[in-house]
């Protein structure tokens, strides 16, 4: 129902979900030491919320959690969040809470009414939506036991098969399979995130409002999960209820490799228009990060910021790259890993220029490097001033 992007990359560092409200909003990368919302949240940027708020937009930021966390009191106004609605603009209780804090279906119902109000006030609006259920500590129990049944109804056991060893007739036996396991509960919150967002966008549907409202869904960062728990996911023999070992027909080797490239997220851009909806369902292949999404959307609703690192993928196409804090980077060809000098090709018959990978090395490096100098010395303000000062002598030498 609209543009799906199946090669988007989170680009975060220590600072996780932090990393990608800033990435998000700034098109600049995680810094290199420290994290931006904690050591850096006072320097000048340029982001979407303001650049729509110069647009005449109102912008405002919601999670049902402390507004401490992160540093997030301090960081949103800095990234030109006119109101941030935390925790204490919810209804919080034991009954209603589940992991990190409120529970998703209770963030959106209790979201409805200050979105319509919203929404009646002004004419143009941005604002960002935080969840929290799909997020560790997964599969948290709440005191609620109608949450706990409604978070953790995925069946996660194994029905297979065997030949009863007394009787040789065949007999049903069902094991654990991910049930209790951390992959398992991460499917399970996801599984709940998804009905939670599900019964949201069936209110959207059916509210009066939001005709004109693009909606942007975005994963901030992968479950974090060690390569261990995937490698049963993948080497489980549902047919046996065995695991494969490594010389074993079907085994899967999930490397370093796999992992990065599991680290995936989706990106969906959606709207419940109908006529704007025919033109936007598409699915795109090429890899986009989260740098992109500032001059993406720029290029749909015409906003640009000079200091902008990422680039529109309609532009730039399958030409992208997408660079991440430890100098890995990937693009439609490669994968390529900065510790150990080594690359996986992304496809059969890739061929690649004798100077492909030192110039996707450079501007790495380069992107990182600019990136880091923009946060660390507070580049984007200095450039203000200096641009100020400039207008201000021009202006004596007219006089």
């Amino acid at each position: 129902e609209g543009m799906y992007f199946n090669n988007f990359y989170p680009q975060v560092s220590t600072g996780t979900s932090s990393d990608t409200e800033f990435t998000l909003n700034t098109s600049l990368m995680p810094a290199l030491s420290g994290i931006v919302f904690v050591s850096y949240y006072n320097r000048e940027y340029v982001t979407i919320p303001k650049l729509l708020k110069d647009k005449g937009y109102y912008t405002f930021s919601m999670h049902a959690n402390l507004a401490s966390m992160w540093n997030r009191d301090k960081m949103h106004p800095s990234l030109g969040y006119d109101n941030f609605y935390s925790s204490t603009s919810f209804d919080i209780t034991d009954e209603t809470s589940v992991g990190l804090g409120l529970t998703d279906q209770e963030f959106f119902t209790q979201a409805q009414n200050i979105l319509e109000k919203i929404e009646i006030e002004n004419e143009n609006y941005m604002g960002t939506m935080i969840q929290l259920s799909n997020h560790s500590p997964f599969y948290a129990t709440p005191n609620n036991p109608e949450i706990y049944d409604n978070y953790g109804k995925l069946d996660l056991t194994n029905t297979y098969t065997v030949m009863d060893e007394e009787t040789n007739e065949p007999k049903t036996v069902t094991d654990n399979y991910l049930e209790g396991t951390k992959l398992g509960n991460y499917i399970k919150s996801a599984h709940y995130a998804d009905m939670a967002l599900g019964e949201f966008f069936k209110y959207v549907e059916e509210s009066p409002y939001y005709e004109d409202t693009v909606f942007v869904l975005y994963g901030d960062h992968d479950a974090k999960l060690n390569k261990s728990e995937y490698q049963y996911y993948y080497n489980y023999d549902k047919e046996t209820g065995k695991v494969y070992e490594e010389d074993d027909e079907g085994y899967v080797d999930f490397d370093d490799y796999q992992q990065e490239i599991n680290r995936r997220t989706p990106l969906i851009i959606w709207t419940k228009n109908k006529d704007i909806k025919k033109k936007i369902n598409v699915t795109n292949n090429n890899v986009i990060g989260m740098y992109d999404i500032l001059p993406t959307l720029g290029n749909m609703m015409n906003f640009d910021s000079d200091f902008a690192l990422g680039h529109d993928i309609y532009d730039i196409k399958d030409n992208n790259i997408v660079i991440f804090p430890n100098a890995n980077f990937v693009t439609n060809k490669i994968y390529y890993n900065n510790s150990n000098s080594s690359y996986l090709a992304l496809g059969n018959n890739i061929v690649l220029e004798s100077d492909y990978i030192e110039n996707c090395k450079k501007y790495t490096e380069e992107r990182l490097d600019v990136s880091n100098n923009i946060i660390v010395y507070d580049l984007i303000k200095r450039d203000e001033e200096k641009i100020s000062v400039n207008t201000n002598v021009n202006e004596d030498i007219k006089e």
